[in-house]
């Protein structure tokens, strides 16, 4: 057994410090046959484990071992031992990251993912309190799980999908490559044959998956995404715009990319009243507040469209000339319903 699959080495290494320190001067060939791997194997795991650590990647920052014959020590935990301490914010933030990877069949082990769940609960209180609620869809759980079957099967996919900044719905054969989870999202990354490249998908976005009986086969040449920027990486062709959403429109700082998010303060006449009111003009659930946010676009028209079609749920603030647009459509909107005999203000 090699074990050097990315899937059996990540798990193996964040096991192997606790292992470790609870048995110091362990003799090698112990440690191997505990985690099922050759002791070539796990010499290269401790290599790995020497460039492991906190930030700073200064003296105590780092993973430090000492091999004396043939046992092995663990000389500087780079603070494994020390109690975890999170702030609300980062244990909302880690139970939201749990319960998504929970509700995604296939991609990880589900029963650890909860048992870890209900601990972090426990840690920061109720997380009802928190608001904190992750759901994945019927559909998307579906989605994951032929995708996982055609990885695991190395087979080919053709799959129907939403692009959000087209506002389009395509038809793609896809090579698949692996699946991803970015910023609570579930992906697949794939050689898309239609585009000739590596694309990610949104699972959520995935409204029909087929396994097809041809092997999966993506040209040697195709390199993994790089992440390190997020999912949409800015890009000299895109533009930027900043939206005021109304509380009933918050969903879309969730489900599409914004870069910033300010929260703002209730309209003091919903505080007044206890209420929000929503796009059809019924009182709603109390106001939660609006928000500012930052969105990148590809497509000028799309962000247009988005902002028409959420009917005074949102409103750009900026740049003008799309503020503009906005007001100029929804006139000859109205001039086409009623002849045009009521104003539209900016955005």
């Amino acid at each position: 057994m090699t074990g050097s699959g990315l899937t059996e080495r990540l798990p193996r290494l964040l096991t192997l410090v606790p292992y470790l320190l609870a048995r110091p001067g362990v003799p090698l060939a112990d440690v191997a046959a505990d985690f099922g791997i050759g002791e070539r194997q796990l010499r290269r795991d401790l290599e790995l484990l020497w460039m492991c650590g906190l930030p700073g990647y200064g003296p105590g920052d780092l993973v430090d071992l000492s091999f004396a014959g043939d046992t092995v020590t663990v000389t500087e935990d780079a603070g494994l031992r020390r109690p975890l301490r999170l702030t609300t914010a980062e244990g909302t933030a880690l139970l939201v990251a749990l319960r998504t990877l929970g509700d995604l069949p296939g991609m990880v082990d589900t029963d650890a993912v909860r048992r870890a769940t209900a601990k972090i609960e426990r840690a920061v209180g109720d997380a009802g309190a928190a608001g904190v609620a992750v759901e994945v869809s019927r559909q998307e759980q579906a989605t994951t799980t032929a995708v996982r079957e055609a990885l695991e099967a190395g087979r080919a996919l053709t799959i129907r999908y939403y692009t959000a900044g087209r506002d389009a719905v395509t038809l793609r054969t896809v090579d698949p490559m692996r699946l991803l989870l970015v910023e609570g999202r579930g992906y697949l990354e794939a050689w898309c044959r239609r585009a000739g490249a590596v694309r990610l998908f949104r699972l959520d976005r995935v409204d029909e998956v087929v396994v097809l009986d041809e092997p999966a086969a993506a040209p040697p040449d195709a390199e993994p995404t790089d992440l390190s920027a997020g999912v949409f990486p800015a890009r000299p062709e895109h533009g930027s715009a900043v939206l005021l959403l109304e509380p009933w429109a918050r969903w879309v700082a969730e489900y599409y990319p914004v870069e910033q998010v300010v929260e703002l303060p209730p309209d003091p006449a919903d505080e007044r009243n206890g209420h929000d009111h929503g796009p059809d003009g019924r009182p709603g659930r109390r106001a939660d507040g609006r928000a500012r946010v930052l969105m990148r676009y590809a497509d000028p028209a799309w962000l247009v469209r988005l902002v028409l079609g959420l009917g005074g749920g949102a409103r750009i603030l900026e740049p003008p000339e799309l503020a503009a647009e906005v007001a100029r459509r929804a006139s000859e909107a109205l001039v086409r319903t009623d002849g045009g005999t009521r104003g539209v203000g900016p955005g």
